[in-house]
């Protein structure tokens, strides 16, 4: 599968292609067997160094990538911002090129502000460097491997064998919460209408401006914008439920969180319009009783957010690998 992949940064899902889904999505239905072992780890990427440089906090996606790096036999170097010599005055890119200095083979890298990744990976191709930067998020822009598991969560729902982009043609996948300030969404923009689903976005006018309504040009699928949550869970089949990212919100964008639930938030009252299977994901972290009910979030007849997690592990080994192994 590796042989048909010749991308050598992951930093956005905006312009892959249908192949490439399909080859993480099979990739990593090979790593998600792997994982099942009672031995999870393979040689695949021995002596290669990944580098994750977190320049802002996060748990999932930090402690993913880590253990899909060792699950490969891959060594790891894992950065912190607080503790670095950023305090001192050092550059991002200067940080990134101490890093190459000691062999990194691979950058993970999620920052604050939009572009960062991009631009290191710019410096790494300015360089001559053949070291592979993948996005793990960046400001409001995208968070490609996030998205990548969600595709891939709810792909081996329907088919665990075969995990497939087409497999989510024609359905209804309702995106409910904060879109303005999340990267997840963005990312999930792309992979979902490319596959043929009908993308429902639904938030306060606030959290969902006009603009994506633009979003997608040449996608398959159709994207439809919602100030109310109804029109959008109505016979959907999966639900997106996204945090309040308060810690982005330089305005007062909601009148409080308490209306913000009674208004927008998931519960099992307001799934009774969708599909009697439905489910329901979220990236976290998860604001309890805020985007989603408790005793949902919990609900495994509901509830794929644990799913999630688990996925991805062997999405990120399967970017990982294949990175990897397309160096030259």
């Amino acid at each position: 599968m590796a042989s048909t992949w010749n991308r050598h940064h992951v930093l956005s899902l905006a312009d892959f292609t249908p192949e490439e889904y399909d080859t993480v999505l099979q990739t990593a239905a090979s790593f998600r067997e792997v994982l099942s072992r009672r031995t999870k780890k393979v040689p695949t990427l021995q002596g290669q160094v990944v580098a994750n440089l977190f320049f802002e906090p996060s748990t999932r996606t930090r402690s993913s990538f880590e253990l899909a790096a060792k699950r490969l036999s891959a060594d790891t170097l894992n950065f912190a911002a607080s503790t670095s010599s950023l305090t001192k005055g050092e550059t991002i890119l200067d940080t990134a090129k101490t890093y190459l200095a000691m062999g990194t083979d691979m950058m993970v890298i999620r920052h604050r502000e939009a572009g960062v990744p991009q631009a290191i990976a710019d410096e790494m191709d300015r360089l001559g460097v053949r070291v592979g930067v993948l996005n793990a998020g960046d400001g409001q822009h995208e968070h490609p491997s996030q998205a990548l598991l969600d595709l891939f969560t709810t792909c081996t729902l329907i088919d665990s064998d075969r995990p497939r982009l087409e497999l989510l043609k024609d359905k209804k996948i309702a995106i409910v919460g904060d879109i303005l300030h999340s990267r997840v969404a963005r990312s999930n923009i792309w992979s979902l209408t490319a596959s043929g689903a009908e993308v429902h976005l639904a938030a306060p006018p606030t959290l969902l401006p006009q603009l994506f309504a633009d979003f997608t040009t040449n996608a398959p699928g159709k994207l439809f914008l919602h100030w109310q949550v109804e029109p959008a869970l109505e016979n959907a089949d999966f639900v997106m439920t996204l945090r309040l990212q308060k810690e982005r919100m330089t305005q007062h964008l909601l009148p409080s969180l308490r209306e913000y639930h009674q208004r927008f938030g998931i519960t099992r009252d307001r799934l009774r319009i969708c599909q009697p299977d439905v489910k329901v994901l979220h990236p976290g972290p998860v604001n309890r009783g805020v985007e989603i009910s408790s005793d949902l979030m919990d609900d495994p007849q509901f509830s794929l957010i644990q799913a999630q997690v688990t996925s991805g592990v062997a999405v990120r080994m399967a970017l990982l690998y294949l990175m990897g192994s397309s160096k030259a």
